[in-house]
């Protein structure tokens, strides 16, 4: 019984893992953004798996064609790239080629669609015109962390980027992307995991929850249905469904030790209400074996880090990067 309750609390608090509401329903228009005066600023293409997703290049104007280490910044459950202004703007102006983007479906950046009935026969060049069906604004961490991936590909033909000196931001939820991505890419160099969500095995651990995501499964194997409608907003009032039966294989908090050369910051809410620090942040610094560092910024809830306590989190995440990032 008590096992039972645990999970479904974990399953409840751990949905609400996010960096913050997605502010518009459906593909959101690239608008013009006028940045400071200092800083070069530019949108950009990133394709991940054919996929077209928007980016956002920040670099100090003061920096001129240098070679800069660099740091791709990515937003969590229901967010999307133009909320790290502020975190990409310091960080730009500390010396960094800054990217950040928008996942598959969401923000500004294209879906994966689907056919909505069989191709036809003829298929010359293996193209024909078919009706599709967009996937926007579900949660499935095992796409965003491709979509990650392929930022951190992407930025490798970069002009500025100093390919030997690469580092990945992210919060809440995307705060285990950048661990589950430096496991599997060693020229990741340091990580900032901020009020990180390590582990979404919780669909799995209870009967009623295990029950529930493997039914989903089945279903959407067999075509009884689909994916979640766009804004659909299933918990709280978060915008995104989750994707249950892709998250069952998603527990960064594994990955924490698979990659000794990377050096990981994880900075967590001292009252942290979504989920058990002991059991996500705390666990991976435990289980990291390259350099690391563990940050509990005292007083303040899971938002907090978003609000009163901002600035001493990019001042952590600044000196971290610069230790670990720019050469000695």
């Amino acid at each position: 019984m008590v096992h039972s309750i645990r999970a479904r609390l974990l399953f409840v608090i751990c949905c609400f893992v996010a960096l913050m509401p997605a502010i518009a329903a459906g593909q959101a228009p690239r608008r013009e953004y006028k940045p400071p005066d200092d800083i070069n600023y530019r949108q950009a293409t990133i394709l991940s798996e054919g996929v077209r997703m928007a980016a956002e290049v920040y670099c100090a104007k003061a920096s001129g064609d240098a070679k800069l280490p660099t740091i791709i910044m990515s937003h969590g459950w229901g967010g999307q790239a133009s909320l790290l202004r502020p975190e990409a703007i310091a960080f730009a102006r500390a010396g960094y080629l800054v990217v950040a983007f928008d996942y598959r479906g969401w923000g500004a950046s294209d879906s994966r669609v689907i056919l909505t009935s069989p191709p036809p026969d003829e298929r010359p060049d293996g193209r024909f015109t078919a009706e599709v069906l967009e996937i926007r604004e579900v949660v499935d961490p095992l796409d965003q962390t491709n979509d990650l991936l392929n930022a951190l590909h992407w930025v490798q033909g970069e002009p500025q980027c100093d390919t030997a000196h690469i580092g990945l931001w992210g919060s809440s939820y995307s705060g285990g992307h950048v661990v589950y991505a430096a496991a599997r890419d060693p020229r990741v160099k340091a990580t900032v995991s901020q009020v990180p969500a390590l582990d979404s095995r919780f669909v799995v651990l209870a009967e009623a929850e295990r029950e529930k995501t493997y039914s989903e499964a089945t279903q959407r194997a067999r075509g009884e249905i689909g994916y979640p409608p766009p804004g659909a907003r299933v918990v709280g009032n978060l915008k995104g469904a989750p994707i249950r039966e892709k998250m069952i294989n998603y527990a960064p908090v594994e990955d924490a030790g698979k990659a000794p050369g990377c050096a990981m910051l994880f900075v967590l809410a001292e009252n942290e209400e979504l989920f058990d620090n002991r059991e996500h942040g705390m666990a991976a610094y435990e289980k990291a074996t390259g350099p690391k560092k563990l940050v509990i910024l005292p007083k303040i809830k899971h938002y907090g880090v978003y609000l009163e306590a901002r600035d001493a989190a990019l001042k952590e995440s600044l000196a971290w990067f610069d230790e670990h990032l720019k050469t000695k």
